[in-house]
């Protein structure tokens, strides 16, 4: 699909996947629901994921930023795992064994999703592949993922300013430095050389 630009220029709609690993309710997940609306390919099997890409999954350490546009832009998708939080260290190991898409883990936002919000961190995978896409400047691809639920344009409401912030950032290093301007949250201990 074909998007114009708020300039006119025409860009195309980067390929959003998620893998599914069945640990929670179809009929509230968000990634389910997504692709239901045509948002998003789902994967029941690892092996069907596309083999050129970023997977979200937080607990790689790697934060995606300016220099993982180019990958998705130029025609790499973007994969968001989809499990339950009280099984992440398991899933993620499960799934990065398989796989040879780039980990990234999103800078801090707050969830706006029922169960977790205005907890930092604790997104949906249908906010965590949003919020690729606004970084990335997919803003109208971004609200469309986020177009089935109630709460869906909230999310952007709630994390405006660190969203657009984020978005301007030239650096990952630029980004991870800017969560400490939103987020009250603890510096990492600085280790001497």
């Amino acid at each position: 699909m074909i998007t114009l630009t708020t300039s006119g220029d025409a860009v195309s709609d980067v390929s959003v996947h998620a893998v599914w690993l069945a640990q929670d309710d179809p009929k509230k997940n968000t990634a389910v629901l997504a692709s239901k609306r045509g948002n998003l390919k789902l994967h029941k099997r690892i092996n069907t994921l596309p083999k050129r890409g970023i997977i979200l999954e937080p607990l790689c350490g790697k934060v995606f930023g300016p220099e993982d546009h180019a990958l998705i832009i130029n025609g790499g998708s973007l994969v968001g795992l989809d499990c339950s939080w009280a099984h992440i260290e398991e899933s993620v190991a499960q799934v990065m064994r398989r796989t040879r898409l780039q980990p990234r883990m999103l800078p801090l936002l707050l969830a706006a999703n029922p169960v977790n919000w205005g907890k930092p961190g604790r997104l949906t995978t249908a906010e965590a592949l949003a919020t690729v896409l606004y970084l990335i400047g997919r803003v109208k691809q971004a609200r469309d993922v986020l177009g089935a639920f109630r709460w869906g344009e909230r999310f952007f409401e709630l994390n405006k300013e660190p969203l657009d912030a984020y978005a301007r950032a030239e650096t990952s290093a630029e980004l991870v430095e800017l969560q400490f301007e939103f987020f009250d949250i603890d510096r990492p201990e600085e280790t001497s050389s």
